[in-house]
C-alpha cells in the first residue's frame, strides 16, 4: 500500500516529522523530569561506592604493608632473641663443662694424692717390716753362727780369753 501511494520509504512527511519531534520532546521532558535525576544519582552513588572501595582497598593494602613490616620486625626480634638465648645456653654449657672438668681434675688430684700417701705409708710399713725381719734374721743367723762356732770345743774358751784381754786393755 505504501508503494501504491507513491511515497517512498525514505521520504519523510511533515506530519510524521512533527509527531516524531513532539513525541521525542515529550519523552525527553519526561526522562529529564523523572528519570535523569535518579539515574544520575545512582551513577553518582555507584561512583562514590567505587571510590570508597578503591580507598578501602588502598587502606587495606597500606595496612597489609604495615602488618608485613610489623611481622618482619617481630620475626627479626624473635630471631635475635633466639640467637641470644642460644648464645647464653652455649655459654652456660661451656661454663658447666669447664666447672665439671675443674672439679674432675681436683678430684683426680685428690685421689692421686691419697693414693701416693697410701703408697708411701705402705712402702714405709713394708720397709719397717723388712728391717725388722732383717734384724730378726741377722740375730738368728748370728746366734746360729756363734752357736756353731762356740759349740766347737776350745773355741769358747779362746773367745772368753780374747774378750777378757780386750777388757783389760781398755781399762789401762
Amino acid at each position: 500500500m505504501i508503494l501504491l501511494a507513491g511515497n517512498s520509504l525514505t521520504a519523510v512527511g511533515v506530519g510524521t516529522l512533527f509527531w516524531s519531534i513532539l513525541i521525542f520532546s515529550l519523552f525527553f521532558f519526561l526522562l529529564a523530569k523523572f528519570a535523569w535525576k535518579p539515574i544520575l544519582a545512582a551513577i553518582k552513588q555507584r561512583d562514590e561506592m567505587i571510590k570508597g572501595s578503591i580507598e578501602s582497598a588502598e587502606n587495606a593494602r597500606k595496612e597489609m604493608q604495615k602488618l608485613q613490616a610489623d611481622n618482619e620486625a617481630i620475626l627479626k626480634k624473635a630471631r635475635e632473641e633466639r640467637e641470644t638465648i642460644l648464645k647464653e645456653a652455649r655459654d652456660v654449657r661451656d661454663k658447666l663443662i669447664a666447672e665439671a672438668k675443674g672439679r674432675a681434675t681436683e678430684e683426680a688430684e685428690k685421689i692421686v694424692e691419697k693414693a701416693m700417701t697410701g703408697i708411701e705409708r705402705e712402702k714405709d710399713k713394708a720397709l719397717s717390716e723388712i728391717h725388722e725381719q732383717v734384724a730378726t734374721l741377722s740375730v738368728e743367723i748370728a746366734s746360729k753362727l756363734l752357736g756353731e762356732k762356740l759349740s766347737k770345743t776350745g773355741e769358747q774358751d779362746k773367745l772368753i780369753d780374747k774378750y777378757l784381754k780386750d777388757i783389760d786393755l781398755k781399762k789401762n
